[in-house]
């Protein structure tokens, strides 16, 4: 039996893992942490004289509270032997925005956290979500990217781009290591009922202004959100250690899903969106101005985490008729 530690469990992915966790015969207590208090949906599993859950306010980008948390008696009494990390990535993620020099809150998280998961005795894994956004795109649609397919690691790719590959490259680093179980799924757009999207550098946020390159259409890989908590489950329990390409059965071109998800676009010339997307960037407007140079689309290859993890995708994403009669995006069972 397993007692699990879920970062950012307040926002929706992070709780929609937790509430699959409670379910789970085979974890024991969960410790959730969070930046807000604890979601109203967790009310009942906080409930009793000796819950399950236990919930914590910590920021995660910060050292002091990090460490604190780690070596309390709170965390001590849990027994927690798995970490699950998992990203920023409600309304007021700021992953790109650095604190440091050269340093985004996204890549301070995921180094604090493995370096306490190293330093932590009791831990003996940790999984944590990843992007599929970090592999490099040859020009074409026909992109199928496996585990080993290369990272892009050019010196100009956007700053949401580069905080993804850093924090996979500082995991990558500790995939063989001998005490610590580290797993890292990468994920594609993370699409869930009602149009919302996370964890999507071509999707996130709600800006007022979106541009993408005129003339491509890429084709985008997609995941449901239940489908990310269930590979998060599967590699809780699973033994083995390594990187796993996460997605559902589900590509659709990018005009196609920002409609679906009312994040509609605007075409204009690659240059001119580049152009943008550095102005906006240098002055704090990435709110106000939502930009998009993805211009070649991939599916990704999972065949290692159905053979190594035991697990294949549960959901369809597609559109269906709400009760007032119009379209929303639906995510269903197959």
């Amino acid at each position: 039996m397993s007692n699990v530690l879920v970062t950012h469990a307040d926002e929706p992915i992070g709780r929609r893992i937790v509430k699959l966790l409670f379910h789970d015969p085979r974890v024991g207590r969960i410790f959730a942490v969070g930046d807000a208090s604890p979601p109203r949906a967790f009310d009942r599993f906080l409930a009793g004289s000796d819950p399950r859950l236990r919930y914590a306010r910590v920021d995660l980008a910060k050292h002091r509270p990090v460490t604190d948390l780690f070596h309390s008696p709170a965390l001590r009494e849990s027994e927690i032997d798995t970490v699950v990390h998992v990203p920023r990535h409600g309304a007021a993620a700021t992953a790109s925005a650095p604190i440091v020099a050269g340093l985004s809150e996204r890549t301070a998280e995921t180094r604090m956290v493995l370096q306490h998961c190293l330093e932590t005795p009791s831990v003996r894994s940790l999984v944590a979500i990843g992007s599929a956004f970090v592999y490099r795109l040859p020009p074409g649609n026909a992109n199928r990217l496996g585990e080993e397919s290369e990272l892009d690691l050019d010196p100009d790719v956007p700053a949401e781009i580069r905080s993804w590959i850093d924090c996979d490259m500082i995991l990558h680093g500790e995939v063989h290591n001998d005490r610590l179980r580290v797993v890292l799924l990468r994920v594609p757009t993370v699409v869930a009922a009602g149009g919302y999207v996370y964890l999507s550098p071509a999707l996130g946020g709600r800006p007022r202004l979106r541009l993408r390159a005129l003339g491509f259409d890429p084709i985008c890989a997609l995941v449901s959100d239940k489908d990310v908590a269930r590979a998060v489950q599967a590699a809780c329990h699973a033994r083995s250690s390594g990187i796993y390409n996460i997605a559902g059965g589900e590509a659709v071109p990018l005009s196609v899903l920002a409609r679906w998800t009312g994040r509609g676009s605007l075409p204009a010339p690659g240059p001119a969106v580049r152009w943008i997307t550095a102005a906006a960037h240098l002055l704090g407007a990435e709110t106000q101005v939502g930009t998009s140079t993805l211009c070649f689309g991939f599916t990704l290859d999972t065949s290692r985490a159905e053979r190594e993890l035991g697990f294949r995708p549960s959901d369809r994403i597609g559109l269906a008729r709400a009760g007032d009669g119009s379209l929303r995006v639906e995510t269903a069972a197959i």
